[in-house]
């Protein structure tokens, strides 16, 4: 193994323009490749545009999702990903001849798809089929994984990734913001970024706080550094349909330390080497050799009906 530029993107998606998202998308790569990079990461369902997406009827959803690999967005990937010679990772829905339905992340290279995963928790809109697999494949040299953004809340779902042989996981989310019964959560108001420019503060207060990067900062920095992994995090920045998001696009080594985040409020990419020896140096790879399935195999394994609330999405009647 070799160490390996990275990049991780952000930027303010339209929903359901999928030639301007593609053509941002294009733009960004190639500032990341003048940055070194040879893989670039960009957000959940960035190609097709998310929160808009819980309005849509089924067959909305069918005219917006595609077919994987044979679909027009994925070509245009491959493309970019030729131009430029890396690997481009992003996200869209997709539909197969049985007209079924999924929240779907690729990894494209020049000879074409390398890797899809389908989210495994999906929620924004009830016609999604949930995944029922772990993704781990090899590039460049290295193993990587892919959750998609509510997966990565499940620790057990990062530690199946990793135990399967990931020393990166691709996190892409269309995350914080939103109301929730955390303490200091909530919507951030548009108009803060509609005057980004004249106030970045105001609108940076409320980015970097609970409402954004402080609910960050609580979870995901330990899920690479339980791990002994290399997290590639990417958000969206800017409104999504309807609701603002804060970007914080980073990625993180198996430390759990930060090694490279956007922090402009705007469309923006950056760069990080990951190199092998953090892997077995971090003290997460310890702590993964002393495990004892034994005492927890039948714990973790039992029986549990899944039940999965999004608090913005429905919230409870009172």
């Amino acid at each position: 193994m070799e160490d390996i530029k990275i990049a991780t993107a952000q930027f303010e998606n339209r929903s359901g323009d999928k030639d301007y998202n593609l053509d941002v998308i294009d733009r960004l790569c190639a500032k990341a490749v003048g940055q070194g990079a040879r893989m670039v990461a960009f957000h959940e369902c960035s190609v097709t545009g998310y929160t808009f997406a819980r309005h849509l009827s089924r067959q909305q959803m069918l005219d917006l999702a595609e077919y994987i690999p044979q679909g027009p967005s994925i070509e245009r990937l491959r493309a970019i990903a030729r131009k430029y010679d890396i690997a481009v990772l992003a996200g869209l829905f997709e539909k197969d001849e049985d007209d079924q339905l999924h929240k779907a992340y690729v990894c494209v290279d020049k000879n074409g798809l390398v890797a899809k995963h389908w989210k495994l928790h999906p929620f924004i809109n009830p016609n999604l089929l949930p995944g029922e697999a772990y993704t781990v494949f090899e590039w460049g040299g290295w193993k990587f994984g892919v959750l998609i953004c509510y997966d990565n809340n499940i620790v057990e779902n990062v530690r199946a990734t990793t135990l399967l042989g990931a020393q990166a996981i691709f996190m892409p989310h269309v995350t914080m913001c939103t109301p929730s019964t955390r303490p200091g959560a909530g919507f951030v108001d548009p108009a803060l970024w509609r005057n980004r420019e004249k106030d970045p503060t105001s609108l940076r207060l409320e980015f970097d706080g609970m409402k954004g990067r402080g609910w960050l900062m609580k979870w995901l920095p330990a899920r690479a550094y339980d791990n002994a992994v290399y997290a590639v995090f990417a958000n969206p920045i800017g409104m999504d349909d309807d609701q603002l998001k804060n970007g914080c696009s980073m990625i993180l080594d198996p430390f759990g330390d930060i090694l490279t985040e956007c922090r402009t409020l705007g469309d923006d990419v950056v760069t990080a080497t990951l190199t092998p020896e953090k892997l077995t140096q971090a003290g997460g790879y310890r702590y993964i050799q002393a495990r004892r399935p034994d005492l927890y195999r039948d714990i973790i394994g039992k029986e549990h009906t899944p039940l999965q609330r999004v608090v913005w999405l429905k919230p409870e009647k009172k």
